[in-house]
């Protein structure tokens, strides 16, 4: 059984303050949940001061992005072992605002996925379409055409260690959702694409997150698809309560 994963993205969200009083509230509330991994995912700016507020408990640290090389003369950028010394265990890639407003592609995608791999942080990897791909009705192609640009040159092993997260763009900070019978036909989409790349086995071990708008009265409809493993939250993961509200809606729903 794949276990539920549950990351909050935060985006360009939450100074060093706000971020301390944000995990020390998440840590009270969701203290005793064994049952779903959860990470946080804060901006560069206030990861290390994260890190000592998560220091042995159940929240697992993650990062919104990284550059594919470990140095050298890129202003701006932050690489894996510079998120690796941060005791980062967790990386965003390919996110559709990364794509939209910052030109990345699946090839830049595959190399930050290899960088990320390389230095043992684990991957999450986007993907999805926008609206108007969808009601052009290439949803699917859009979604092999991802898969096989960003996955491209890893190995069954190393797709094991990979979480991908489909990411309807139309539904990304818009209040729309994806229902659940939409959410799931992708997923086991992604899933037999997977089988096709790899093998059965590494389809049925991969954990696969579904992300936009999601929120706690929709979470429980959503876990309970056999294909979603999971979310990646945005807008609802910046407020402790309904956050903590997604993670105990997802608790037991995989039994």
């Amino acid at each position: 059984m794949r276990k539920i994963i549950i990351a909050g993205n935060w985006k360009m969200n939450k100074t060093q303050i706000e971020a301390i009083e944000f995990v020390n509230q998440l840590k009270r509330a969701i203290a005793d949940i064994q049952e779903v991994d959860i990470v946080v995912c804060p901006p560069f700016t206030a990861l290390a001061d994260v890190k000592d507020v998560l220091l042995e408990s159940n929240i697992g640290l993650g990062a919104q992005n990284l550059f594919w090389e470990d140095s050298g003369a890129y202003t701006g950028e932050v690489s894996a072992p510079m998120l690796k010394s941060l005791d980062v265990q967790y990386v965003i890639i390919g996110h559709s605002e990364r794509r939209q407003y910052f030109q990345e592609t699946d090839a830049t995608v595959n190399k930050r996925l290899k960088s990320a791999l390389k230095h043992g942080l684990i991957p999450i990897v986007c993907i999805g379409e926008t609206l108007a791909e969808r009601e052009a009705g290439k949803t699917f192609v859009v979604i092999k055409t991802q898969c096989l640009g960003g996955l491209q040159g890893i190995s069954s092993e190393e797709m094991k260690k990979i979480i991908l997260a489909y990411e309807p763009v139309w539904a990304i900070g818009t209040g729309k959702t994806a229902t659940p019978q939409q959410a799931q036909e992708v997923h086991a989409f992604i899933r037999r694409q997977l089988q096709e790349m790899f093998d059965e086995e590494t389809a049925a071990e991969v954990r696969i997150q579904y992300g936009g708008s999601v929120k706690p009265d929709n979470t429980n409809d959503l876990m309970s698809q056999p294909d979603i493993d999971g979310a990646l939250v945005g807008g609802a993961s910046l407020k402790a309560d309904s956050f903590v509200d997604i993670i105990k809606n997802s608790c037991g729903v995989k039994t």
